[in-house]
């Protein structure tokens, strides 16, 4: 009788074995990144989507002292225990999510700022650590486009999976024609 081999990470994100990683989206530094405005309402989307379809959102702030705290717009939605400081540039050198609801989990969508220091140090180290990253490539942004493309090629080359927003959602959801994906779709897919 042969041993059956261990079965591989899922290809598809699940929302109950996923959590969110909002990285530093803060006062003084958004306003430095590219599109901004645009990034800012795609966070929101997200931070929101994740919320009500009940996926942690981990949220972490760069050196919050000199920085400012996360922007009104999403710090308005998330709990006060789910938002940590840090000096590392890394949340996984930082130890940021180590202890928060949501951490144990083995998928983590990533988003924020910038591409190519924090949300790439903390994905690749994540990926080190067995989890299964994606990098969400139309919510995360650095304030020169080329750096955010060459954050995301490196990623990419690395296995972390490069991801859209709605691919989130809808993998997230995995059918139509339910009472939750109609009132999903009325207030984030239209």
């Amino acid at each position: 009788m042969t041993a059956t081999p261990p079965s591989p990470p899922d290809v598809l994100m699940q929302r109950d074995r996923s959590s969110r990683l909002l990285i530093d989206v803060q006062e003084r530094l958004l306003g430095t990144i590219a599109n901004w405005q645009r990034l800012l309402e795609r966070l929101v989307w997200l931070v929101r989507a994740a919320q009500r379809l009940g996926v942690p959102v981990l949220t972490s702030e760069q050196y919050p002292k000199g920085l400012g705290p996360t922007h009104a717009a999403l710090r308005t939605l998330l709990p006060d225990e789910m938002v940590v400081g840090k000096t590392d540039f890394s949340c996984v050198a930082a130890g940021c999510f180590a202890n928060m609801r949501g951490s144990e989990r083995p998928q983590m969508i990533l988003c924020g700022i910038e591409s190519h220091v924090c949300v790439l140090q903390t994905a690749m180290e994540l990926k080190q650590q067995g989890k299964e990253v994606f990098v969400v490539a139309d919510a995360v942004g650095s304030r020169s486009a080329g750096d955010r493309d060459l954050a995301l090629q490196r990623m990419r080359r690395q296995g972390i999976q490069i991801v859209s927003r709605e691919m989130v959602v809808f993998e997230w959801l995995r059918r139509a024609g339910t009472d939750e994906f109609r009132a999903i779709s009325l207030e984030f897919l239209r």
